[in-house]
C-alpha cells in the first residue's frame, strides 16, 4: 500500500511539473511575441506609429536635462521596467511645479491606450465627442521619489473595474510639473509611453500585451 501511495504521489507531482513547465513555455511565448511587437513600434513598422523611434539611454536623458528630442522622436528607456517616455511637454505656467515629497495631490488625466500586439485602439478619453464630460482622476502622493496612486473615477477605472493605476502612468512625474492653467501659454503637462505588460493596466497583465499611451496631467482642484 504505501509504495502504492508513494507511486500515486510522484505522478502527482509529476503532472504538476509538466503543467508548470507547459505554463512557463505559454509565458515566454507571449513574451517573444509582445518584445517583438514592441520593436515593430520602435521601428515604426505598425499602423499606430509609421515613424521609427530613436531610443536614448537614462544616462543620456539625465545628461539632456531631463528632456526628449521630438523633432527626432527620442524616446529614453528605464530599462528596470522597460518602459520608453518621451516627453512631449514638461508643464509650463507660473504654478506649475513637481510633485514634492510627501504631497498628495489630484491629478486630472486625458489619454488614448493601444493594443501595441493588437496594433489597435483600446481605450480613450481625449476629449472626443464620446468622453468630453469625463476625464480620468487619481489621487497620487510622492514618499521620498517614490509614487502611488489611485483612480476616484474615469474611464480607466469604468472599463477594467479596478482603482489602480498602471505604474508605467506614474513613471513621468518625477520629471514633469503640475498645474492648472491661468493664461494661454500655459501648456500642461503631456507624454507618450510605451509599457510592457506589467506596467500596463491589470487586463494587458493577466493577457500579455504590451501598450502605448498618449496622457496629459494637469493638477486637479
Amino acid at each position: 500500500m504505501k509504495k502504492v501511495s508513494s507511486l500515486f504521489t510522484m505522478a502527482i507531482i509529476a503532472a504538476v511539473a509538466f503543467t508548470s513547465c507547459e505554463d512557463e513555455q505559454t509565458y515566454a511565448k507571449q513574451k517573444e511575441y509582445e518584445n517583438s511587437c514592441i520593436n515593430s513600434f520602435l521601428y515604426g513598422n505598425c499602423r499606430i506609429n509609421n515613424r521609427a523611434i530613436n531610443v536614448i539611454s537614462e544616462t543620456d536623458f539625465k545628461a539632456k536635462g531631463e528632456v526628449t528630442d521630438t523633432a527626432r522622436n527620442e524616446f529614453v528607456l528605464f530599462s528596470s521596467t522597460g518602459t520608453y517616455m518621451q516627453i512631449v511637454e514638461k508643464g509650463t505656467g507660473a504654478n506649475f511645479k513637481k510633485l514634492e515629497n510627501g504631497e498628495c495631490a489630484d491629478v486630472l488625466c486625458r489619454y488614448s491606450e493601444y493594443n501595441i500586439n493588437g496594433d489597435s485602439l483600446q481605450t480613450f478619453n481625449d476629449g472626443s465627442v464620446q468622453t468630453a464630460p469625463i476625464c480620468d482622476k487619481m489621487t497620487v502622493r510622492n514618499t521620498s521619489g517614490t509614487f502611488s496612486a489611485s483612480f476616484e473615477y474615469g474611464w480607466m477605472s469604468k472599463v477594467y473595474s479596478t482603482t489602480s493605476v498602471p505604474a508605467a502612468w506614474l513613471t513621468p512625474l518625477s520629471y514633469i510639473k503640475l498645474g492648472r492653467p491661468s493664461s494661454a501659454d500655459d501648456k500642461i503637462a503631456k507624454v507618450r509611453i510605451i509599457a510592457p505588460h506589467n506596467q500596463c493596466q491589470a487586463h494587458a497583465t493577466t493577457n500579455v500585451y504590451a501598450c502605448y499611451y498618449e496622457i496629459t496631467y494637469q493638477r486637479g482642484q
